[in-house]
């Protein structure tokens, strides 16, 4: 929603002080221009990535028009789920989650969490180390340095649709100048029209320039920016979990280590302590 409002809100300040300083809007409108620009940054960006890259950058592009999913709801959802893991752990022992984690998609536990049953990655993150928990074998340090080790591949792995479109973003101006060249190139070639005319073609051509500066800054690098923030915040989550059965490991109760997970939030996700203890609590109880 914001992104429409925001492309809304830019059209109309450029476009509307354009036209009202006097300008022809349809003097900006040159299609073929368009092609060179996007075609030729297009094409650049299948050079250099291709393959994979390109599949997640298209796996990537509906997501720009959607919210975050990790709203101050869903790390309500995911503390209540690991403390409640944490707590029949500390009550039963290990071997008691074992059947959640082998299968958690027909766990009681899980099932209560509708909204972290859906990101399956973050559920294979979770089973696996508590899978690692229940086999004994790993101690707390090396399990925080395999945590660390995978929370950075996953982030360098979604990182690449928004480096992706950064470099579109950034081929867009240069390619606005070669589509000016060639409009002057063309306006060069027709030096025996009248002096109107050749005006026209002047003009057309460095619409160029402009059509490339405002694609790049104005479009496309603002949604590498929104995928940076989303690849920020799908590694946060990952973050809080890592924190959380840590606190755990080193034998803190799971009051205190869904505590630990909670301070590893931003303030805009953060809930209050006493937010967290009651929410918990009811959740627990279903």
């Amino acid at each position: 929603m914001f992104v429409v409002i925001g492309y809304i809100f830019m059209c109309a300040c450029i476009f509307g002080a354009y036209a009202a300083h006097g300008g022809h809007l349809a003097v900006l409108w040159q299609p073929t221009e368009i092609v060179i620009i996007f075609g030729g940054a297009l094409g650049a960006m299948i050079v250099g990535y291709g393959g994979k890259p390109l599949k997640a950058v298209l796996k990537s592009l509906p997501s720009l028009f959607k919210g975050s999913a990790y709203s101050k709801a869903f790390y309500m959802d995911l503390f209540a789920l690991m403390f409640e893991l944490l707590s029949k752990v500390r009550k039963e022992g290990l071997m008691s989650i074992e059947a959640d984690v082998e299968d958690p998609h027909n766990s009681p536990v899980f099932a209560k969490y509708e909204r972290i049953a859906k990101d399956h990655h973050l559920i294979e993150f979770i089973t696996d180390y508590l899978r690692l928990m229940v086999g004994g074998n790993l101690n707390a340090f090396e399990i925080e340095n395999l945590m660390d080790v995978e929370i950075d591949t996953h982030h360098h792995e979604a990182a690449v649709p928004a480096t992706a479109i950064t470099k579109l973003a950034d081929g867009l101006p240069a390619f606005g100048i070669v589509a000016a060249v060639m409009g002057v190139v063309h306006t060069m070639g027709s030096l025996h029209l009248p002096p109107s005319e050749l005006g026209g073609l002047i003009g057309a051509a460095l619409v160029g320039t402009f059509l490339g500066i405002l694609l790049a800054y104005g479009f496309v690098g603002p949604l590498a920016q929104i995928l940076e923030r989303k690849v920020e915040e799908s590694s946060q989550v990952l973050n809080t979990v890592k924190v959380t059965l840590l606190a755990s490991l080193n034998g803190y109760a799971p009051q205190v280590a869904v505590e630990f997970g909670r301070k590893a939030l931003s303030s805009t996700e953060r809930p209050s302590f006493k937010e967290l203890e009651d929410f918990v609590k009811q959740a627990k109880a279903k």
